[in-house]
């Protein structure tokens, strides 16, 4: 093998899913740059590394070295220092500071920095506040370079160096060498899987305890994941095993200790236990019991105490309030099923209101809350998303927030709102509830007082939460609160094929797909999912803006799957290609973040008030600080290099993640290479995220299996049991 020493002057290509890239690079004694390829993810331009490898001749590409093993190291020439320095990868210094500072200190560059820091007041226009910018700067990469060298040497990717860091500081290697297994746990996009490497090189073996509890933990976690609040334990330890490759016993001996230890919870069912982690348990009972608690305390505002006294002096239970006075309000005539809403909402406690488009739910619930502020109710409005908030907002006609900022969400102290510190109102109504999970659902109702109303407002055919349970449905299912399900399609409804196909495809049937000028539904037939990419990056960046005079941006690729060519890592490749395909930008795990990229948020992060599934455009972009700033409707939210693995580009993005928000033009690959996810709620709940335009790509053989397959996967709860009192929620 021939090692070589080079200076990265740029990357011209980088496969995140699997960390191909193509590097050009610097070599003394070489003309002009050469390139390397191989597994190089983390090399930075400026860096200097030293690779490993053989030569090769690429038929295609000429000359070429193959690197099968490298390190990073500091450079030692004047050249690579500038080069490094003016890379963005040091806070306080660009390529102009850089080249000002070697010009100063030429080869003692490096030396300077590192002994004598306070020299570099001597460089026109470095003052003492961007000194001391640098040294934070410099010491942090040092020590983040220390922690890279020991994972290394434990055959851990480098990527997740600066995350240990960021969780751990200057006791990173300590803490690891303790516990490898506390990565799982501790740092996000470390997966029990990662751990292993540096736990048996540490002397961990494969039967000790710290293995297979955080085995367990993270096989829960996994299963959570999935939507499951509990596992069975059959399932738990079947699931568990195949991970940890270890003797049943075992595991169950950890497991048994693990409960005694409190660190699960179970509970004992006819069939099996159920196990649950904690917060999990602690949150399925909290939501039963302070729903149940809920509905049956009395309402203390004025309208409760108005309608209570007029029942009672009438004897008339039905009595409620003048849904014509309401109508006169809200200038909106409501049939008897909505009319019949209002009135019930009038004299309820805590109520459900579902339905699907079309149906009239959202002038049904400006109607309920109009009803309650004409009689002097104070209305908290909330949804779950930064995108439901605001229309739920322009719906109403007043404020509305997300739940997490509702609840006043200041970590690392939790949510400010609680029992001891309640919401302050007499109404709390919540939309999109389908996507509220069983952990903020709990920490929602905490702070609900028991004399306050809740109404929940959802459409239980969409998918479910991303996160643990099947909360609205088990609150529906219980048939404990009151529910209006709305189904009445109306007239005006009717025009849009949007609508009516949603609701074609929930009844199991195929959509109309006979296209025609004026509909607002449309099917372009492809077989093949590189054929559908290429038309999909054409609609979204030629002919709709073309047509329809839209803006591309404003166009949302929803895709069944995240892999594929039609799925949404590579559609945002191409489509960022196509849009966006140029300036200066910064590089995380191989996607290159740019100014005027669409991007989403994958991770809740209390810190900075975004959450997942939120979609932003990145506003700015700093070379020389290593951050860059995202526009979420209006505020602005930096993030520093390190924390761009909680971004996605979103010109494309998984149905999934597509909950709670509504876009003007939707288009939408439907293909039989999405097999595993073609399922009939999947189809409804793309189709409902267009409002005016929505373009299906693919095939028809696909699309009629998604909308034949019912078999959505059951998710393990018991909240429909807490609810109606077939199981104890005792603690």
């Amino acid at each position: 093998m021939t090692k070589i020493r080079c200076v990265v002057e740029r990357i011209t290509y980088q496969n995140p899913e699997n960390g191909y890239s193509v590097l050009k690079v610097h070599i003394k004694g070489y003309d002009g740059l050469v390139p390397v390829v191989g597994n190089l993810l983390d090399a930075n331009v400026g860096s200097v590394i030293i690779a490993e490898g053989n030569w090769k001749v690429d038929g295609k590409y000429g000359r070429q070295f193959l690197a099968e093993k490298w390190e990073e190291t500091l450079p030692a020439t004047v050249y690579g220092m500038e080069k490094y320095l003016g890379s963005g990868l040091v806070k306080g210094v660009g390529p102009k500071f850089a080249k000002r500072i070697v010009q100063r200190f030429g080869v003692d560059t490096f030396t300077v920095i590192e002994d004598d820091i306070q020299l570099l007041i001597q460089v026109e226009g470095i003052g003492k506040k961007r000194i001391r910018q640098i040294a934070e700067s410099w010491q942090r990469q040092k020590e983040v370079k220390n922690i890279m060298l020991f994972l290394q040497e434990h055959d851990v990717s480098t990527a997740f160096a600066a995350k240990i860091y960021k969780q751990y500081g200057s006791e990173s290697i300590e803490k690891v060498r303790e516990n490898p297994y506390r990565l799982a746990d501790d740092i996000w996009g470390i997966g029990f899987k990662k751990a292993p490497g540096i736990a048996q090189k540490l002397g961990f073996g494969k039967e000790s305890y710290v293995r297979l509890r955080s085995g367990l933990m993270y096989t829960l976690s996994e299963l959570a994941d999935d939507g499951h609040v509990y596992a069975g334990q059959g399932q738990l330890l079947e699931k568990a095993a195949g991970l940890l490759e270890s003797e049943p016993e075992y595991i169950v001996m950890t497991m048994d200790q693990m409960l005694k230890e409190k660190d699960l919870a179970c509970e004992e069912m006819p069939e099996e236990r159920a196990v649950y982690l904690p917060p999990f348990y602690y949150a399925e009972i909290g939501v039963a019991n302070n729903l149940r608690k809920l509905a049956k305390a009395p309402a203390a505002d004025r309208l409760w105490v108005q309608l209570m006294q007029a029942r009672e002096k009438t004897g008339n239970r039905e009595l409620s309030v003048d849904v014509g006075r309401i109508q006169q309000i809200v200038h909106m005539e409501y049939d008897e099923a909505q009319a019949g809403a209002i009135r019930l909402a009038a004299s309820a406690k805590v109520m459900v209101l579902t339905g699907g488009p079309g149906t009239g739910k959202t002038t049904t619930t400006q109607g309920i809350i109009a009803a309650f502020r004409a009689y002097g109710l104070k209305v908290l409005l909330a949804a779950p998303t930064g995108r439901a908030a605001k229309r739920l907002s322009e719906t109403a006609g007043m404020k509305a927030e997300t739940i997490h900022r509702l609840l006043g969400c200041r970590p690392p102290e939790g949510y400010q709102k609680n029992e001891k510190n309640p919401l302050e109102g007499d109404v709390l109504v919540v939309d999109e509830c389908s996507m509220i999970d069983i952990i903020l659902m709990n920490a929602l109702l905490r702070a609900v007082p028991e004399s306050m109303r809740l109404l929940l407002v959802g459409d239980t055919d969409q998918l479910p939460a991303v996160g643990a349970g099947n909360v609205l449905r088990d609150i529906i299912a219980s048939g404990v609160f009151p529910v209006v399900r709305l189904t009445r399609i109306f007239r005006q409804a009717q025009t849009s094929r949007i609508i009516m196909n949603a609701h074609r495809v929930n009844e199991g049937k195929m959509p109309d797909i006979s296209n025609g000028k004026t509909a607002d539904f449309f099917f372009m037939e492809c077989e093949s999912a590189d054929a559908a990419a290429a038309k999909i990056v054409e609609l979204v960046k030629d002919k709709l803006p073309g047509y329809y005079h839209i803006k591309p941006e404003t166009i949302q690729v929803l895709t069944p799957m995240q892999r594929g060519p039609a799925g949404a890592a590579g559609l945002n490749l191409a489509l960022q290609e196509a849009l966006n395909p140029s300036g200066d930008g910064l590089r995380r795990s191989g996607y290159v973040f740019r100014c005027g990229d669409k991007v989403m948020q994958i991770k809740n992060n209390y810190d900075k008030e975004v959450f997942n599934g939120d979609i932003g455009m990145i506003q700015s972009v700093s070379i020389h600080d290593r951050e860059l700033a995202v526009n979420f409707d209006g505020r602005m939210v930096k993030y520093d290099v390190t924390e761009l693995d909680e971004l996605l580009h979103a010109y494309a993005t998984t149905i999934h993640k597509s909950q709670g928000s509504e876009y003007p033009a939707v288009v939408m690959p439907v293909l039989m290479s999405h097999f595993g996810m073609l399922q009939r709620n999947l189809i409804y709940t793309g189709i409902t995220r267009a409002k005016k335009l929505l373009v299906m790509v693919g095939d028809r053989k696909a699309l009629a299996y998604a909308v034949g397959n019912v078999t959505v996967t059951k998710r393990n709860t018991l909240l429909k049991e807490r609810l109606s009192g077939e199981r104890d929620s005792r603690v």
